[in-house]
């Protein structure tokens, strides 16, 4: 079994930070991708950040500029620092990842249980 676990959601004014963390624990071989999605209520959840297990990056047009992830493949996590947050950023944050729990076995997508993150004045 994999577990992805997220912290550092919370309440923050426009324009503040935060940074959000994601652990992957269990049966894992590699972690091929990570990433974070977010889905605001009554929207479709959207890609916000990826990164793969040679650190090449992904963002969405939306937080270019803004957001940075990071991760340690000797941890097996992934970070996602938000600056210069607006009110459109306000979603429930999901942490992802695409892994492979052993050499036999093939890719398999997990999700953590997302973390509620609000920006507001």
């Amino acid at each position: 079994q994999v577990q992805l676990v997220e912290s550092g959601g919370g309440l923050v004014q426009p324009g503040g930070s935060l940074r959000l963390s994601c652990a992957a624990s269990g049966s894992i071989w590699i972690i091929n991708r990570m990433g974070w999605y977010r889905q605001a209520p009554e929207k479709e959840r959207e890609l916000v950040a990826t990164i793969t297990v040679g650190g090449s990056t992904n963002y969405a047009d939306s937080v270019k500029g803004r957001f940075t992830i990071s991760r340690d493949n000797a941890k097996n996590t992934v970070s996602l620092q938000m600056n210069s947050l607006r009110p459109e950023d306000t979603a429930v944050y999901y942490c992802n990842a695409g892994l492979r729990s052993s050499q036999y076995t093939p890719e398999y997508n997990y999700w953590g249980q997302g973390t509620q993150v609000t920006v507001s004045s």
